[in-house]
């Protein structure tokens, strides 16, 4: 696979001059309210030397993350941002706005709550527990037939490094890692209101969003003869709180979780989110101002250290390739940024030297949407320099001229917060489900009383966990020890086989896509270059939960 950030690419990225000349602060600049930065430290620089910069630029550190080259920090002064930048020790100063969001209501993974024009769900056939027949993904990647060679193992830790995870729901309770599990982001009045508790740093164990819940569901959820279960229902499930409840992701958090998992010796990060407020960050826009320009060097050279990082210390890595429905390898024209904290202008984007991170990060397996009919979906993003693998990620206007289109069963169900959906109104307050909600909301009990609730979205975002869950089950199946208490298995050999036993789809006929019968205009239209093999559309192919555990591993194949 041609990735933009393939190994040549990521040694150019670290050896750039990053550090931008000729900025002069005013000799008489005014201080104004305290703001918090992420600043990053160029490469070579020691933490010492780079924390004498940051306060002669202005700045106090509040926390830092020395693997990384990554500081905390606080100033009151009004060009702080700016004399960061002009420091040669530094690269630049990201101010704490959201790099990575998932709205409350995202347009596209709630598009069914948009419309009225909705079906019934319909099931998909007899599994496990109640709720299964309606998982059509599930039979798609075959992880029925897989869980009974490899229902995952409990050693095996996949993270979800997303909103935060509900762990009272019943279904993700049982396969629920306490011990490992962390919260990178407090709350931030300004984005999520206030805050729950005296700390604003929420418990663990809890999701004020949903996203990420959602997504534990897909990659875990225990096989246990209740609700519905996950590709890997055996797995241990990690929260990585690293996004706000609000579904904003701040840098510090992002990379601080990401380093975590290394260290922690996680085996799988799952990342369904992406990065803004610049859709594509980039090294030199001429559209940017230069200060605009050294916090997107800041951010690319951050996340690309903790994801290496990540990677050299045995993750595998998965993420969304977002739902722009563009392809990534030839971008349009971004007229979307900065989506937070000014106002957006168009911004050309130059292939070679923007980036759409974290899925166009180093070692991120990348990953498109396809729906129940295997088409990619309108919304999804593709292209051969960019996406790994296609997974299930639902798609409601899929089935056009049959019953099926327009149907809540088309996209992808999964566990929900309780809390979540009492506040977007389709669960009341008792916790009965709200008439006019029963295709979309569905609540089950135990005997004991303890309810749990499902609701469906759509999105790349809902497809990248059920790769993270093969991914689950490949380590689960070929693992092995590593020193005294250690259980895992190199990145690259998860990737490889992935790629190898993942189900080879060519692209359709004729090869421009268009969506016109599902009521989209011409720039959803869709090139699927490549071949059967390997093409912009699903990669090496639509991943096969039943393959990956039943093919033996071959460590020599090469991608």
């Amino acid at each position: 696979m041609s990735k933009r950030f393939t190994a040549g690419a990521v040694a150019t990225a670290a050896t750039l001059a990053l550090t931008v000349t000729g900025l002069v602060a005013p000799a008489n600049a005014e201080p104004t309210s305290t703001r918090t930065f992420t600043v990053v430290a160029e490469d070579g620089v020691s933490a010492d030397a780079a924390i004498a910069a940051i306060r002669a630029a202005g700045g106090t550190v509040v926390s830092r993350t020395d693997d990384v080259g990554l500081f905390q920090v606080t100033s009151d002064r009004a060009d702080f941002a700016g004399r960061a930048a002009a420091a040669g020790e530094l690269i630049g100063a990201a101010e704490q706005k959201a790099i990575g969001r998932k709205p409350k209501l995202d347009r596209v993974e709630q598009e069914h709550l948009l419309t009225q024009d909705k079906g019934a769900a319909k099931g998909h056939g007899k599994k496990l527990d109640p709720l299964d027949d309606k998982l059509w993904g599930l039979d798609m990647i075959r992880a029925d037939r897989a869980r009974k060679i490899e229902p995952g193992d409990r050693r095996v830790t996949v993270a979800i490094l997303d909103t935060g995870v509900d762990a009272s729901q019943p279904d993700l309770a049982p396969n629920f890692n306490w011990s490992l599990s962390r919260n990178f982001a407090p709350d931030k009045v300004d984005v999520d209101g206030a805050c729950e508790v005296a700390s604003c740093l929420d418990p663990v164990g809890t999701d004020d969003g949903g996203h990420g819940t959602h997504v534990a569901g897909t990659i875990g959820a225990a096989a246990n003869g209740f609700g519905l279960s996950g590709v890997a229902p055996n797995v241990s499930l990690v929260e990585l709180k690293g996004g706000q409840d609000s579904g904003y992701f701040f840098l510090d958090p992002v990379v601080n979780s990401l380093v975590y998992a290394g260290k922690a010796g996680i085996d799988v990060v799952n990342m369904s989110f992406y990065v803004d407020p610049w859709l594509y960050n980039c090294t030199a826009n001429p559209a940017d101002a230069p200060e605009a320009q050294a916090e997107q060097r800041a951010i690319i050279k951050a996340m690309t250290r903790a994801l290496n990082f990540a990677h050299r210390k045995g993750v595998t890595l998965v993420g969304s390739l977002g739902n722009n429905h563009e392809d990534l390898g030839a971008p349009r024209t971004d007229v979307s940024s900065p989506d937070y904290g000014s106002t957006p202008y168009p911004r050309p984007i130059d292939n070679d030297s923007c980036w759409d991170l974290p899925v166009e990060g180093p070692h991120v397996i990348g990953v498109s949407a396809v729906g129940p009919s295997g088409k990619k979906a309108d919304y999804s993003n593709y292209g051969t320099e960019q996406i790994s693998v296609a997974a299930p990620g639902g798609w409601f206007r899929d089935g056009f001229g049959t019953d099926t289109y327009r149907t809540d069963a088309n996209m992808i169900l999964s566990t929900y917060p309780k809390k979540v959906l009492q506040e977007e109104g389709s669960v009341d307050e008792n916790g009965n489900i709200v008439a006019g909600f029963e295709n979309s909301v569905f609540k089950q009990c135990t005997t004991a009383g303890e309810c749990g609730y499902y609701t469906y979205l759509q999105g790349t975002s809902m497809a990248s966990p059920h790769v993270s869950g093969v991914a689950g089950l490949i380590v689960s199946k070929f693992g092995k020890k590593q020193g005294r208490t250690g259980f895992g298995l190199a990145p690259e050999l998860v990737e490889q086989h992935l790629y190898r036993t993942a189900a080879e789809h060519a692209c359709p006929e004729p090869r421009l896509q268009t969506y016109t019968n599902e009521g989209r205009s011409a720039e959803f239209d869709a090139y699927c270059a490549g071949s059967l093999n390997f093409n912009g559309f699903y990669g090496y192919g639509i991943v096969d939960a039943y393959a990956a555990v039943k093919s033996p591993l071959k460590p020599h194949i090469q991608p």
